[in-house]
């Protein structure tokens, strides 16, 4: 029997399961899919920055420590690189900032044309975060599970985990598709489908579903340096030839088809030159866990049976909370930066 069960393997349930592992904890890390990364994680546009992303609550408590987090993963897993182009905001991109923050910095068009070239109209002005940094969530993902394994973690796919398994009142592992895992500590990490999970306990999981397609565009290498968010257009560079683009839609519309993919890839062409041999490679919809009032982190039972970890803005948070909820299982005591983050329970 393992000390902790972690339900999930996207980029929070790794990350937490990574953290728990280099601490001596023995962990399994249970996945419904084939391997990691394969839900919301795979199809992120992974933007890391230290400013804004999640909604209001206790996210804002974290942001100071992301920068520093995803700097120290790059240490420990030193195979996996991020990109720190930093990003180039007009109007679009987290929160919508139009005023410069600590970090932030105003630049006009000639500066605008220094960091993107190839852009055919640059803006009087935007907002130049030169801190901010893209991520391959799932090459991530899988060194975080990967590490977590190096470290002594259990790891099982194709495990589709189906309810909480009670003892009176307490819970004491987890039903799923391949028999029981138990654990004096389950962790939930699964998205949107936490608040199922949880519907037998006492507490409020408010997560509405959000859906969100990603496009993925061939290009020349070099073609966008930055990360690029104006109102109508968001891209940036995953990999030499490849771009993101990420389209978003209202809750209860119908996932954006192959013609909006191919709009994105109009606009792409319409905003940087040398875009003409950019062509679609695909496009896939996720379901991204939006919890109604910020992150979701924190016992949701009163003996400290099940632990849970829901948030919209997870991969920039994922290094953060990891470490944050390891030291809180480990050591017993509260950690002050998730305050803010936990669920409430009646």
């Amino acid at each position: 029997m393992s000390a902790v069960v972690v339900v999930g393997a996207g980029i929070v349930g790794a990350s937490v399961a990574y953290h728990l592992a280099r601490r001596g904890v023995s962990v399994t890390l249970l996945e419904q899919g084939p391997g990691p990364a394969v839900g919301v994680t795979g199809d992120s546009f992974a933007w890391v920055s230290g400013a804004g992303g999640e909604r209001p609550g206790g996210a804002e408590d974290l942001r100071a420590y992301v920068l520093a987090d995803w700097r120290r993963l790059e240490v420990e897993l030193p195979h996996v690189a991020v990109r720190r182009t930093g990003s180039l905001n007009w109007g679009g991109g987290p929160e919508q900032k139009v005023q410069p923050a600590p970090g932030q910095f105003r630049v006009g068009r000639s500066d605008i044309a220094a960091l993107e070239p190839a852009l055919r109209n640059p803006p009087d002005q935007a907002i130049h975060i030169p801190t901010d940094l893209g991520v391959d969530a799932a090459a991530m993902t899988g060194a975080l599970v990967a590490a977590a394994r190096a470290h002594g973690a259990t790891v099982r796919y194709g495990t589709d985990v189906t309810s909480l398994q009670m003892s009176g009142e307490r819970v004491g592992g987890v039903l799923s598709s391949t028999g029981f895992h138990a654990a004096p500590t389950v962790v939930l990490t699964a998205g949107t489908g936490v608040p199922k999970l949880c519907e037998p306990l006492p507490v409020d999981l408010p997560v509405v579903a959000s859906p969100a397609t990603l496009v993925r565009v061939s290009a020349p290498p070099g073609l966008v340096r930055t990360i690029v968010a104006r109102p109508d257009l968001e891209v940036r560079e995953a990999r030499d030839g490849e771009l993101l683009l990420p389209l978003s839609h209202g809750a209860g519309r119908a996932a954006p088809g192959e013609q909006a993919a191919y709009d994105a890839l109009l606009r792409l062409r319409a905003t940087f030159r040398g875009s003409d041999q950019c062509r679609l490679l695909g496009h896939r919809t996720a379901r991204r866990p939006i919890p109604v009032h910020g992150p979701l982190i924190g016992y949701a039972t009163q003996d400290r049976s099940v632990y849970v970890a829901v948030m919209h803005s997870a991969v920039a948070l994922a290094p953060t909370v990891g470490r944050l909820v390891a030291d809180e299982l480990v050591t017993g005591r509260p950690t002050p930066e998730l305050r803010r983050c936990r669920p409430r329970t009646h």
